[in-house]
Protein backbone atom coordinates (compact mmCIF):
# COMPACT_ATOMS: atom_id res chain seq x y z
CA UNK A 1 0.00 0.00 0.00
CA UNK A 2 1.04 3.24 -0.76
CA UNK A 3 2.74 5.93 1.47
CA UNK A 4 1.68 9.60 0.94
CA UNK A 5 3.49 12.98 2.06
CA UNK A 6 2.94 16.03 2.61
CA UNK A 7 5.44 19.10 3.85
CA UNK A 8 4.69 22.34 6.27
CA UNK A 9 6.94 25.07 7.01
CA UNK A 10 6.42 27.90 9.21
CA UNK A 11 8.07 30.65 9.66
CA UNK A 12 7.86 33.50 12.41
CA UNK A 13 6.28 33.37 16.19
CA UNK A 14 3.23 31.85 16.90
CA UNK A 15 0.41 34.80 16.23
CA UNK A 16 2.57 36.81 14.02
CA UNK A 17 3.89 34.02 11.70
CA UNK A 18 2.91 32.11 8.60
CA UNK A 19 2.90 28.65 7.32
CA UNK A 20 2.70 26.85 3.82
CA UNK A 21 1.88 23.63 3.35
CA UNK A 22 1.35 21.55 0.39
CA UNK A 23 0.92 17.68 -0.42
CA UNK A 24 2.69 15.27 -2.76
CA UNK A 25 0.62 15.64 -5.56
CA UNK A 26 0.29 19.02 -5.65
CA UNK A 27 -3.86 18.59 -5.54
CA UNK A 28 -3.83 20.34 -2.65
CA UNK A 29 -1.63 23.72 -0.77
CA UNK A 30 -2.49 26.64 1.23
CA UNK A 31 -0.86 28.85 3.45
CA UNK A 32 -2.16 29.09 7.06
CA UNK A 33 -1.71 31.26 10.06
CA UNK A 34 -2.52 31.65 13.37
CA UNK A 35 -5.48 33.67 12.42
CA UNK A 36 -6.88 31.29 10.14
CA UNK A 37 -6.47 28.38 12.61
CA UNK A 38 -8.07 29.82 15.82
CA UNK A 39 -9.85 33.26 14.39
CA UNK A 40 -11.72 34.08 11.08
CA UNK A 41 -8.76 35.11 9.25
CA UNK A 42 -8.40 34.23 5.57
CA UNK A 43 -6.26 30.90 4.95
CA UNK A 44 -6.56 27.43 5.54
CA UNK A 45 -5.77 25.10 8.92
CA UNK A 46 -4.81 21.46 9.97
CA UNK A 47 -8.44 20.83 11.48
CA UNK A 48 -9.58 22.02 7.68
CA UNK A 49 -7.47 19.45 6.52
CA UNK A 50 -8.44 17.03 8.85
CA UNK A 51 -12.19 17.41 8.39
CA UNK A 52 -11.50 16.97 4.41
CA UNK A 53 -9.69 13.35 4.84
CA UNK A 54 -12.61 12.37 7.38
CA UNK A 55 -15.42 13.32 5.14
CA UNK A 56 -13.66 11.75 1.67
CA UNK A 57 -12.41 8.46 4.05
CA UNK A 58 -16.07 8.15 5.38
CA UNK A 59 -17.79 8.80 1.91
CA UNK A 60 -15.63 6.23 0.46
CA UNK A 61 -15.73 3.64 3.13
CA UNK A 62 -19.33 3.62 3.31
CA UNK A 63 -20.51 3.62 -0.16
CA UNK A 64 -17.86 0.24 0.09
CA UNK A 65 -19.71 -0.94 3.23
CA UNK A 66 -23.13 -0.26 0.92
CA UNK A 67 -21.95 -2.08 -1.70
CA UNK A 68 -20.89 -5.37 0.55
CA UNK A 69 -25.09 -5.50 1.59
CA UNK A 70 -25.98 -5.37 -2.26
CA UNK A 71 -27.36 -1.18 -1.84
CA UNK A 72 -24.91 0.56 -4.63
CA UNK A 73 -25.30 4.04 -3.59
CA UNK A 74 -25.94 6.50 -6.37
CA UNK A 75 -24.23 8.87 -4.01
CA UNK A 76 -22.92 9.86 -0.83
CA UNK A 77 -22.35 13.45 0.53
CA UNK A 78 -20.55 13.73 3.72
CA UNK A 79 -19.57 16.79 5.78
CA UNK A 80 -17.08 16.72 8.45
CA UNK A 81 -17.06 19.67 10.90
CA UNK A 82 -13.51 19.07 13.20
CA UNK A 83 -13.32 21.44 16.31
CA UNK A 84 -10.12 22.55 18.40
CA UNK A 85 -11.25 23.98 21.63
CA UNK A 86 -8.87 25.08 24.44
CA UNK A 87 -8.39 22.86 27.23
CA UNK A 88 -8.13 23.73 31.02
CA UNK A 89 -4.65 22.42 31.47
CA UNK A 90 -3.49 24.74 28.63
CA UNK A 91 -2.98 24.56 24.69
CA UNK A 92 -5.65 23.47 22.20
CA UNK A 93 -6.91 19.73 21.42
CA UNK A 94 -9.10 18.44 18.69
CA UNK A 95 -12.46 17.43 20.70
CA UNK A 96 -15.00 16.58 18.03
CA UNK A 97 -15.61 15.19 14.51
CA UNK A 98 -19.60 16.16 13.07
CA UNK A 99 -20.22 13.82 10.42
CA UNK A 100 -23.32 15.07 8.61
CA UNK A 101 -24.16 12.00 6.13
CA UNK A 102 -26.48 12.28 3.11
CA UNK A 103 -26.93 9.32 0.76
CA UNK A 104 -28.69 8.29 -2.28
CA UNK A 105 -29.51 4.59 -2.13
CA UNK A 106 -31.71 2.75 -4.00
CA UNK A 107 -33.70 -0.26 -2.15
CA UNK A 108 -32.60 0.69 1.16
CA UNK A 109 -34.54 2.59 3.73
CA UNK A 110 -33.45 4.95 6.62
CA UNK A 111 -32.95 2.27 9.72
CA UNK A 112 -31.00 0.21 7.70
CA UNK A 113 -28.47 3.18 6.25
CA UNK A 114 -28.63 4.68 9.45
CA UNK A 115 -27.05 1.03 10.78
CA UNK A 116 -24.34 1.01 8.19
CA UNK A 117 -23.49 4.54 8.68
CA UNK A 118 -23.08 4.19 12.22
CA UNK A 119 -20.55 0.68 11.31
CA UNK A 120 -18.36 2.53 9.09
CA UNK A 121 -18.34 5.08 11.44
CA UNK A 122 -15.97 2.63 13.33
CA UNK A 123 -14.18 1.37 10.78
CA UNK A 124 -13.58 4.11 7.99
CA UNK A 125 -9.39 4.44 8.59
CA UNK A 126 -9.13 7.80 9.63
CA UNK A 127 -12.39 7.59 12.18
CA UNK A 128 -9.59 4.72 13.38
CA UNK A 129 -7.07 6.85 13.37
CA UNK A 130 -8.43 9.51 15.38
CA UNK A 131 -10.49 6.82 17.64
CA UNK A 132 -9.78 7.37 21.60
CA UNK A 133 -8.76 10.87 20.82
CA UNK A 134 -11.86 12.66 19.32
CA UNK A 135 -15.21 11.99 19.37
CA UNK A 136 -17.21 11.32 15.77
CA UNK A 137 -21.20 12.25 16.18
CA UNK A 138 -23.44 10.89 12.95
CA UNK A 139 -26.18 12.38 11.52
CA UNK A 140 -27.05 9.98 9.05
CA UNK A 141 -30.05 10.50 6.70
CA UNK A 142 -31.16 9.16 3.00
CA UNK A 143 -31.11 12.20 0.45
Amino acid sequence: MPTRTANATWQGGLKGGTGKFEGESGAIAASYSFGSRFEDAKGSNPEELLAAAEAACFSMALSADLERIGKVPTSIHTQARCTIDRVPEGGFKIKTMQLTVRGSVPGIDERQFIEVAEKTKTTCPVSTALKGNVTIELDAKLA
